[in-house]
């Protein structure tokens, strides 16, 4: 294990206070703080290499290319990938969307004849499947595709206990692509996403999983999720913003329609047609981030160095404590698993009788940072019959006493408020 300590030294943000008291960040789910490590990075770039990449002839050019290509290596590495797998993107979001308008961008172009892999053309009788645990980023897309061609949007269901219910016939000989998160950033769940790939392609259907919230946090090798798409974003992972990755199988990527056109993602122009170049450049059109892939590089540098599975533990022992502490406040309810079996550290709850926003802004009185709201999940609030929900997220930087002082926030909550903040016994 590591010394949580010493590693919060190494992020400034975490020596300020806010509203008058220390700053106990909780809400790493949103956003990760960023060390000194990842800022220096990327500052020297800036200083010393800042150039367009791919497209020039001297010293800075190369040095700028060399360095843009070298942290596509380093992603590829922390995932198990190869390089030219790893497509740069501007979020998750972004990723996701690509991967729904090569779908788009294929089924349009079938219709006028034009030749393009046939696994990719989805219309009506076809379906998409997802589930109702996703963030909006992996549902909408889903959404505008089916309203785009025709197609039937589909859902596996979520329990009680905040665990997929993967009914059978979900998935069936009409599904084209599937799509599900692999830890849920409301629930905290971590889903069998190599058994819902598997169910995918023994139909010949496509899948991706959404790993935002497990790639910052465990252990991830794509390969092992037996999907044919991932996507995360950097800025959750000690990160720039801006910054996210695609990662998808060579043959797939060189399949694809791309999604944004223009320069450095052609292979030859004419007045009248052009070609595209092979993936990754084929879908980083334009002049791409190369500060960001630099400082997002250097994070996975730093994790690396921690150990994922250290990272893993670490969270493990936060979010048990977490738990067991929110279960001895009367009138506390937890949205998502209750136990620590194949669940992450984002841990949602509602206070009986205090609006989700009404005990954020108690806690963040307190100096503690929370996430309020649906968390982009309205589906899954929807589907928990609550409005909203507060959220605590750790990460490599957090301690016990950090969920001591949300604890408290919360009691004082209930007191202000007039509702019980008795312990229970």
């Amino acid at each position: 294990m590591f010394d949580v300590k010493k590693v919060r030294e190494d992020f400034p943000i975490l020596g300020r206070s806010v509203r008058g008291v220390p700053l106990v960040y909780l809400d790493s789910g949103a956003t990760s703080q960023k060390p000194f490590q990842v800022l220096d990075a990327e500052r020297h770039y800036y200083e010393n290499s800042n150039a367009a990449v791919h497209r020039g002839a001297h010293a800075l050019a190369e040095e700028a290319t060399d360095a843009y290509e070298s942290a596509r290596e380093t992603l590829a590495n922390f995932v198990g990938a190869e390089t030219s797998e790893i497509v740069f993107t501007k979020n998750a979001t972004e990723g996701i969307n690509l991967v729904a308008y090569a779908f788009s961008n294929a089924t349009d172009k079938a219709r006028h004849g034009l030749e393009v892999d046939p696994r990719f053309v989805v219309g009506p009788g076809d379906s998409i499947v997802v589930s109702e645990m996703e963030h909006h980023a992996n549902l909408i897309p889903w959404q505008e595709l089916c309203a785009k061609t025709g197609a039937t949007l589909r859902w596996f269901g979520v329990s009680d206990e905040g665990r997929l219910i993967l009914e059978p016939g979900v998935i069936d000989s009409s599904t084209k692509f599937v799509s599900v998160v692999h830890q849920s950033n409301l629930l905290g769940t971590i889903n069998p996403v190599k058994e819902i790939m598997d169910m995918a392609h023994a139909v010949g259907a496509l899948g991706m999983v959404d790993v935002c919230q497990s790639v910052p946090h465990m252990p991830v090798d794509v390969r092992e999720l037996g999907a044919d798409f991932a996507t995360w974003s950097g800025h959750k992972m000690l990160g720039p913003t801006g910054i996210g990755i695609l990662w998808g199988r060579n043959d797939l990527l060189n399949a694809m329609p791309p999604f944004l056109t223009g320069g450095s993602m052609i292979e030859m122009v004419n007045m009248d047609h052009s070609t595209y170049a092979p993936a990754p450049q084929r879908f980083e059109a334009g002049v791409p981030m190369v500060a960001q892939a630099v400082g997002l590089a250097r994070a996975c540098d730093y994790l690396t160095d921690l150990g994922m599975h250290n990272v893993f533990e670490h969270e493990r022992e936060l979010t048990a404590y977490t738990l067991a502490e929110l279960a001895k406040v009367d009138g506390v309810r937890v949205i998502g698993p209750t136990d620590n079996s194949e669940r992450g550290s984002a841990v949602s709850f509602v206070v009986e009788g205090i609006h989700p926003h009404d005990v954020g802004h108690m806690m963040d009185a307190q100096g503690v940072a929370v996430r309020v709201g649906h968390h982009c999940c309205w589906p899954t609030c929807k589907r928990f019959d609550v409005p909203a929900t507060t959220r605590i997220t750790t990460y490599i930087y957090n301690d016990k006493a950090d969920i001591d002082q949300a604890i408290a926030g919360i009691k004082d909550a209930q007191a202000f408020f007039g509702t019980s903040s008795k312990v229970s016994a």
